[in-house]
């Protein structure tokens, strides 16, 4: 291959790099807004399932609230609580949190608390557990998580927030017990935060740096 061959390879190559690197960029920013359009738009699906439409009348997005505690939510950086009003009456939040010590690494979810401390729900976001025994945390694979709707710290007892293998109250997934052990935790441990903090989580600071 003589050096002029060579030279026109190169500007070919280069040619395809630069035309390619454009419609990157160009699909980026088309598809940017409508991206994020849609995560929102998921993000809102689950906070409703959560809280339902009808309980607020207040906008999830704009109310909110910024704390961090990396032990429950998993991260060391502000992390959104979004809360539920009618009226300026309080209702109910939802708490982002993250269980540390599922069977194969993190599970996230989402809880929501009623005002009076009783658990509006939970669900599972993201998790990495074994497929066919801990995923059946998620509700399309059983209806293991209905389990905490309506709990709190008293029904049933702080101390038999457990898995019913380890003498408490809930019930473990078939072949799985680490999977719902971590989870009830989580969301004990939520119910805790929320219990200690629940007037300054529904004040009106814009950021607050809570139980770090």
């Amino acid at each position: 291959m003589n050096y002029r061959t060579i030279i026109i390879t190169a500007v070919i190559l280069l040619l395809f790099a630069i035309t390619g690197t454009a419609l990157v960029a160009f699909t980026y920013e088309n598809t940017r807004d409508r991206i994020a359009a849609n995560e929102r738009e998921t993000l809102l699906r689950k906070l409703h399932a959560l809280i339902e439409p009808a309980r607020h009348d207040n906008n999830l997005f704009e109310d909110t609230i910024s704390v961090r505690n990396q032990a429950l939510f998993g991260t060391a950086d502000p992390v959104a609580i979004y809360r539920a009003r009618m009226g300026s009456r309080p209702v109910a939040l939802v708490l982002p949190t993250v269980a540390p010590d599922g069977y194969n690494g993190k599970i996230k979810l989402l809880v929501g608390i009623n005002y009076e401390g009783t658990l509006a729900g939970v669900r599972v976001i993201a998790h990495k557990e074994t497929p066919g025994l801990g995923d059946g945390i998620e509700i399309e694979r059983s209806d293991w998580i209905y389990g905490f709707d309506d709990k709190s710290l008293d029904n049933p007892a702080t101390s038999r927030w457990q898995v019913k293998k380890d003498g408490g109250h809930f019930d473990q997934l078939t072949g799985a017990t680490i999977t719902p052990r971590a989870v009830v935790g989580a969301v004990r441990e939520s119910l805790i935060y929320y219990r200690e903090l629940r007037d300054s989580l529904f004040g009106t600071p814009e950021n607050q740096d809570n139980r770090q």
